[in-house]
């Protein structure tokens, strides 16, 4: 009898499914799958798709974003008693975007042995793709769906100037990702380089690199914007503190050639400054008056 004859044992599975190519499940989560006693799962429909395209046949309990918290104390009786239970979401890994974290931090703190059955993941798959750094990176999931807060989480992914900025990766949706890329490019400057992939693994896989300005551009010639998108983008550093002596004019003469018009040019100069925005507006008119 060889390994993989022998039965698994009790616990939770974290089980890595495809993203979109169904080729990409590994050959240890399909006999994980076909030997738990359950899975749970993030929507019974998406996954009975999957487990019949394998042949697969296990009862399904639901475990999603609305009802996790409902779902742990009876999937944790199942597993003090012995039982085998598989987590999946619909694609990827559970826990990275999807639910699964509380269960599985759950399952450690009641002492159940937990195994990570890794699989596909659209963070990563991004990642080694885009032509970006690989040496270090995060993952920030999605974006705030309002501008002014999108905004404000970008100013604070911005290190330091004697940092290493990481390679940023995010999710996001088809119908926000060119405002997106709009606060994208008033925050990180029109020469940031990024990589939107879109329908990673599936057949109309596409990764659109360049500066955020040329992406923008290159989303503008598409009639409509479709599917599952991750967004790569190359780290930013703060500006060094400017000296007193810099005008603001002058400033936003150096902003400008990194994209920024006018209004966002004073509202980088008063970030810089630690100013407020009217306050840096009437040094400009100043500055101009004294001509």
């Amino acid at each position: 009898m060889n390994d993989t004859d022998q039965p698994i044992a009790p616990g939770l599975y974290l089980v890595g499914t495809p993203i979109g190519n169904l080729e990409d499940i590994t050959l240890r989560a399909l006999r994980v799958l076909r030997s738990v006693d359950r899975i749970a799962c993030e929507d019974t429909r998406q996954s009975q798709k999957l487990l019949n395209h394998f042949d697969i046949q296990k009862p399904l309990i639901s475990c999603h974003e609305y009802n996790e918290h409902e779902r742990i104390n009876k999937l944790l009786d199942e597993l003090r008693q012995g039982a085998r239970i598989a987590l999946i979401s619909d694609a990827g890994m559970p826990g990275i975007s999807d639910p699964g974290m509380d269960l599985a931090a759950a399952a450690v703190a009641a002492g159940i042995a937990v195994y990570p059955i890794p699989g596909a993941n659209a963070a990563l798959t991004g990642l080694i793709a885009s032509g970006l750094s690989t040496e270090r990176f995060r993952f920030e999931g999605f974006l705030p769906e309002k501008s002014g807060a999108r905004r404000t989480a970008l100013e604070s992914l911005i290190v330091s100037a004697e940092e290493v900025p990481p390679t940023l990766i995010f999710y996001e949706a088809p119908h926000r990702i060119v405002e997106t890329l709009a606060d994208l490019e008033a925050i990180f400057g029109a020469d940031c380089r990024i990589a939107l992939a879109r329908e990673l693994t599936k057949l109309h896989e596409e990764f659109l690199r360049g500066t955020v300005r040329e992406v923008r551009a290159m989303l503008a010639d598409k009639d409509r914007i479709r599917g599952e998108m991750t967004l790569v983008v190359e780290g930013r550093r703060k500006q060094a503190a400017l000296s007193t002596s810099t005008t603001v004019e002058g400033r936003i003469k150096e902003l400008a050639t990194e994209g920024l018009d006018e209004k966002d040019a004073l509202k980088r100069i008063a970030r810089e400054r630690n100013l407020s925005k009217s306050d840096v507006y009437r040094e400009l008119q100043r500055e101009r008056n004294k001509r």
